[in-house]
């Protein structure tokens, strides 16, 4: 399986306090946000330096499935996993017992979840070209 480990995923309560959090206090840079229809949520990629390990920040809003109740600690959202060949990548998954959980596609991502034996969802995506 060919993947490169490329970003932690996390849940926060408040999205604007922890991007502030995030960029004045630890200096990284918000380098991108976008809405998510299929979870109903926010994305907020930040980082430290150019290239470097991402954070990212999902807020999921009430009305939202992955809107639970928020225990410290628990914030660990997902782990993600770059791959130029996500359907193999899949595949490969789904042979060892492990299916897609969710898959989401628009118009530059394309990405899928499985669950690793803990129930920690573990993205891989494609990056877009």
């Amino acid at each position: 399986m060919r993947v490169k480990f490329a970003y932690t995923g996390i849940r926060v309560k408040d999205l604007e306090a922890s991007v502030k959090f995030y960029t004045t206090v630890l200096g990284m840079k918000e380098v991108e946000r976008f809405s998510q229809p299929a979870t109903k949520g926010t994305v907020a990629i930040l980082v430290r330096e150019e290239g470097g390990h991402q954070l990212e920040l999902n807020h999921y809003p009430k009305g939202s499935r992955f809107d639970t109740v928020y225990e410290v600690g628990e914030g660990l959202d997902h782990l993600g996993f770059e791959t130029t060949d996500l359907d193999g990548v899949l595949a490969e998954a789904k042979k060892a017992g492990y299916p897609s959980v969710l898959k989401m596609e628009d118009p530059v991502h394309r990405w899928a979840y499985i669950q690793d034996p803990n129930g920690i969802w573990i993205e891989f995506f494609v990056p877009p070209s």
